[in-house]
């Protein structure tokens, strides 16, 4: 396809996806209208996934995925070792299938939902895969959703184009409605955002027609739905498991509707539709294609909540003037609203129990920098949970609303640290722009040896060298079953 054409293709994609939702007009043929007119979410989520091709996707947007997949892989071998990766690659094991899916890293092969749940585990465990923060202030982090895709696409001998394709597709479908629908301050967890983006992703890879993905879309959304309890107060494993699991119900529903399941109607928009039972009010519809949703993602240099990053890299920043953490009097943070009600919202966060607390919690991730320079995953377990002088730094710091952040949090994430020495000294460091956002990306090497300090740890570096040549030219790869199997130990 030429340049022109292409672009041309794009461009209609686009004013049809926003002409059928906003202006109800029968773009599509009448799958996407009910009698009365007004568009059917979920009909046209199906049409805008069963005609986005490859070739319509810009080259920035295929760079973009292709350095995702390759971070997603890298965080899954960074997981690899935790205790509630075990647990599912335990539960994976036990399982066998006549149509299996492989499980990254370990090679186990069992049913495609656990082989997901395994993968998403994995992939989500250290916090550090990619996150987006919506248009409505949510915050979540749709690369989750590659696990269901690498199931699917394996399982169809799809090839990594394919992958590409649909990654784009999930992403649209998380960014797009988490742009509208405002999940965070109805109580709702991103997680439920993953599945449906899942699910259309992993039905475009299963081949689904479009009446089977609205009914898969049906099924995923009239019975999924998470609070945000699980991200509240003390932590526990749900947070490393909850995408996962949304990822393993999206599988599922995606077989159901391939074997002639049907599922809810107008799912998203009855009388008892998921935007009018979960929502306060009105929800506009999102507008899939350009500006594609995936250029707002970004990447994370540290190991934690995204909310997180600026505070870290401030503290990095801060550090210096600090010297000793005995010198400090007190630390200042000044970040949004949002960042306080989902990283700083209770005592738990200045004195976490647990690896998943610890890694949401402002407070801690900034002491951690100003007492060792740095984080790295060990420091989110015991003994430094228990470590009375860190303890005694986290106790000083202050996490405080700051009406700028709130101001400007759609497009930073804005983190003021000021420390206050013993002497009557004081310094603020500021930070909009963490290393890793989509305005202050990573570099590709930069990316590469974060891939690489993880995978090492798993696979001889020349196994390392052939796994990046993979990713590198995902777009490139005829089966998707050759990336997984050269993941494997």
């Amino acid at each position: 396809m030429s340049a022109g054409l292409a672009q041309s293709r794009r461009g209609f994609l686009t004013s049809v996806a926003a002409a059928s939702l906003v202006a109800g007009a029968p773009a599509w043929p009448a799958l996407a209208q009910e009698k009365g007119g007004g568009a059917v979410l979920a009909e046209t989520l199906a049409r805008y996934a069963a005609n986005l091709k490859y070739e319509d996707l810009p080259e920035d947007v295929v760079r973009l995925v292709r350095r995702t997949i390759l971070d997603t892989i890298g965080c899954a071998f960074g997981g690899y070792d935790a205790g509630p990766s075990r647990i599912a690659i335990k539960l994976a094991g036990d399982v066998s299938a006549k149509q299996p899916a492989t499980v990254l890293i370990s090679g186990v092969r069992t049913s495609p939902d656990l082989a997901t749940f395994a993968n998403g585990v994995m992939i989500r465990y250290l916090d550090f895969n990619d996150a987006f923060v919506s248009l409505t202030h949510g915050a979540g982090h749709p690369s989750d959703t590659i696990a269901a895709l690498l199931s699917s696409g394996e399982l169809q001998g799809r090839s990594g184009r394919d992958l590409v394709t649909a990654t784009v597709l999930s992403y649209e479908v998380f960014c797009k409605i988490a742009d509208v629908f405002d999940y965070l301050g109805n109580g709702i967890d991103h997680s439920t955002i993953t599945g449906m983006a899942a699910a259309v992703g992993a039905g475009r890879l299963t081949g689904l027609t479009e009446e089977q993905m609205v009914q898969a879309i049906g099924i995923t959304v009239g019975g999924n739905t998470a609070t945000r309890q699980g991200r509240s107060d003390a932590l526990s494993n749900w947070k490393a498991f909850a995408a996962a699991d949304a990822c393993r119900k999206a599988i599922f529903s995606v077989e159901l509707a391939q074997n002639g399941m049907t599922g809810p109607g107008k799912v998203f928009e009855g009388s008892y539709g998921f935007f009018k039972v979960m929502g306060k009010k009105p929800v506009e519809a999102p507008q899939l294609g350009e500006p594609f949703g995936i250029r707002r993602a970004f990447t994370k240099r540290f190991p934690l909540g995204q909310f997180s990053q600026t505070v870290a890299q401030a503290a990095v920043e801060a550090r210096p003037f600090a010297g000793s953490p005995d010198d400090i009097a007190e630390v200042n943070i000044r970040v949004s609203h949002s960042a306080i009600k989902i990283m700083a919202d209770s005592p738990e966060k200045w004195k976490p129990q647990t690896h998943e607390t610890a890694d949401h919690s402002i407070p801690y991730a900034a002491g951690l920098v100003l007492m060792y320079g740095n984080i790295a995953p060990e420091y989110y377990e015991d003994p430094y949970l228990h470590d009375a002088r860190l303890l005694d730094l986290v106790s000083r710091i202050k996490v405080l609303p700051s009406e700028e952040a709130d101001r400007t949090e759609n497009e930073f994430n804005l983190c003021e640290l000021e420390v206050v020495l013993k002497s009557g000294a004081r310094k603020t460091n500021r930070v909009e722009y963490h290393r890793g956002h989509f305005k202050n990306p990573m570099t590709d090497a930069e990316m590469e040896e974060k891939f690489r300090l993880m995978a090492q740890k798993h696979l001889p570096a020349d196994r390392v060298d052939k796994l990046l040549g993979i990713l590198r030219g995902i777009e490139n790869e005829p089966k998707l079953s050759n990336l997984i199997a050269a993941t494997v130990v």
